[in-house]
């Protein structure tokens, strides 16, 4: 096969592609740094949404007209392209769900039968809601026990902690490739090495690496591995849960009705085959189709170039802020990406990040999901700025202006 050859990162031609970056905020240009909570989308995606509902919608799987057979064909190669993009080795264990958060609690309803009062679940204390609450409620069901990970005040997992707590009993480690809160990237292949060899699975939280790194869940040999197009340049409301073949053959269905059977009688119900059992009734047709075209966008560019770009933005942003006076970056993890979390001293950081709105800039403030991680810090919550590959150092030395003006006027 011919090897694609891609043309050298350059930011500028990628700006072209997101029309949503071009428009003005109160007069001024927007500066959109709140990539952790939703990425913008390209053209490309916003025609491929457009095309669908205007052209090609209709019902998937079960039609036999035209139209349902081309979406159906569409969908079905969506899914080989997400396939492809995390290098699974079969389309079928591409789970379409609407987010990480559900395929999270995919896996906590339906792996979780398999589990008994005493097992364990480990996680670790820079999760997000999304990666606690679902395991809260099965252990609280099952009779399981939630054991937590320490980090050290640098925001790094504490490894030799870690091991302590990994144990014969640990069946799941469910644990955040990035913080999406810190920035910090754990060493998962690692860690998922040493979860396997006591005998438990690892579900990898993806919903902040998969679009800054490449991944390849074959090398990392997690056995499931979540993640939402929305982060993905892609649309809102759907997402992808990888899980291993063999492990998901073993998993009840997680939700009852179409397109998940294979035989209905009111005595007795057969389930369909993979990837369809865990998919009922009518997807996010749409979404799973442009979520394709979204990959294809991302293969198209040089992602290595993305990567160390994000990279540069992030210590480049790191280096100004750390001159100004009484603010104090949270998470200087030495492994880190794409996401800046800082307060100031006697500032609330709403008042922060409502002021820089009005320079048309847009960050996040709170806890981010993660108020325990808040508790540790003994902090309400942060500022947070976090990129994508189409930031520019330029948009930072207008934000870091930003900033100092909105602490002045607010001491």
């Amino acid at each position: 096969m011919t090897e694609i050859i891609k043309k050298p990162f350059n930011v500028r031609e990628i700006r072209e592609e997101f029309p949503a970056l071009r428009q003005e905020i109160y007069g001024k240009n927007l500066i959109y740094f709140d990539n952790g909570a939703t990425s913008q989308k390209p053209q490309i995606v916003l025609n491929a949404i457009n095309k669908f509902y205007s052209k090609e919608n209709a019902n998937i799987h079960r039609g036999v007209h035209f139209m349902s057979q081309k979406a159906t064909t569409e969908f079905e190669e969506a899914r080989k392209k997400i396939q492809h993009f995390i290098n699974a080795r079969k389309a079928e264990e591409i789970i379409f769900t609407k987010g990480t958060t559900d395929g999270i609690n995919l896996v906590a309803s339906s792996y979780g039968e398999l589990l008994t009062a005493g097992d364990e679940i480990l996680i670790t204390a820079m999760e997000h809601h999304s990666n606690i609450v679902p395991w809260q409620m099965l252990c609280q069901r099952k009779g399981l026990i939630l054991r937590v990970a320490p980090i050290n005040f640098k925001g790094e997992l504490i490894e030799e902690e870690f091991d302590k707590l990994l144990s014969k009993k640990t069946k799941l480690l469910a644990i955040t490739h990035i913080s999406n809160t810190l920035g910090t990237i754990n060493p998962v292949k690692e860690l998922t090495q040493k979860a396997h060899a006591v005998g438990a699975k690892v579900l990898l939280d993806g919903a902040q690496s998969i679009q800054h790194m490449k991944i390849d869940v074959k090398d990392l040999d997690c056995d499931f591995y979540v993640f939402s197009s929305h982060k993905l340049f892609g649309p809102t409301g759907i997402g992808v849960l990888y899980g291993k073949e063999d492990l998901l053959d073993r998993m009840p269905p997680y939700q009852g009705g179409g397109d998940m059977i294979s035989r209905v009688t009111f005595e007795h119900t057969s389930y369909n085959e993979l990837p369809f059992k865990f998919e009922a009734g009518t997807p996010h047709i749409a979404g799973g189709i442009c979520l394709g075209t979204s990959v294809g966008f991302l293969n198209s560019i040089d992602l290595d170039g993305a990567q160390k770009h994000e990279g540069e933005l992030t210590k480049y942003a790191e280096h100004l802020l750390d001159t100004f006076e009484g603010l104090h970056i949270i998470g200087e993890a030495k492994n880190k990406t794409s996401v800046i979390s800082f307060t100031v001293d006697g500032i609330h950081p709403f008042d922060i990040g409502t002021l820089l709105d009005k320079h048309g800039i847009a960050v996040r403030t709170g806890h981010h999901c993660t108020q325990p991680l808040m508790d540790f810090y003994k902090i309400p919550g942060t500022t947070r700025a976090s990129f994508a590959f189409y930031n520019t150092k330029e948009e930072i030395d207008l934000f870091v202006e930003a900033l100092e003006k909105s602490i002045n006027m607010l001491k």
